[in-house]
């Protein structure tokens, strides 16, 4: 009975494993410190592909699940500051509007699949940042956490908001 159970809690570990690793956009997961607050960001990693993608795929003006898949999410450890704007400690949805010129960024209470049933009366708090230009091509869309802010860089775009200790 032991072993029909271990071996059946290793096919399903198995499983899980196979299946992210076929994913087209896989899971990933930013972990940082910010003015000494923990910062964790769960999202899926979208490809290039030789498309288009800022202006393109990602549209300017709409808003975006910052990544594929499920919405991405933001968790901190403490309460903060983003941009300068009080965020209290918790799980978030982190949306963004990306722009040629300004990006919003979007903390939201709702936590489901995608931006499709993104409802903007449920936003917590909403900066508005600049974004620059990546050093070089960037493939694959990543987050991460360094120098007290959120880093997000996909194809020759790159964007960042300040998170500082509340």
């Amino acid at each position: 009975m032991k072993k029909s159970i271990i071996t059946v809690f290793a096919l399903m570990a198995f499983t899980v494993f196979a299946l992210a690793q076929k994913m087209a956009s896989p899971p990933a997961k930013a972990t940082g410190t910010a003015d000494g607050v923990t910062v964790t960001i769960d999202y899926h990693q979208p490809s290039a592909k030789a498309r288009k993608i800022m202006g393109g795929l990602v549209p300017y003006g709409e808003v975006w699940r910052t990544g594929a898949n499920g919405t991405t999410t933001i968790d901190l450890g403490a309460n903060v500051k983003i941009e300068g704007q009080a965020l209290a400690k918790g799980k978030y949805g982190l949306y963004t509007i990306p722009g040629e010129n300004e990006w919003t960024i979007i903390i939201n209470r709702d936590i489901k699949w995608g931006a499709y049933d993104y409802t903007e009366k449920n936003d917590v708090l909403r900066v508005k940042v600049k974004p620059a230009k990546t050093d070089s091509f960037v493939e694959t869309f990543t987050i991460t956490v360094e120098n007290n802010s959120v880093v997000l860089k996909w194809e020759n775009t790159q964007v960042a908001f300040k998170i500082s200790k509340g």
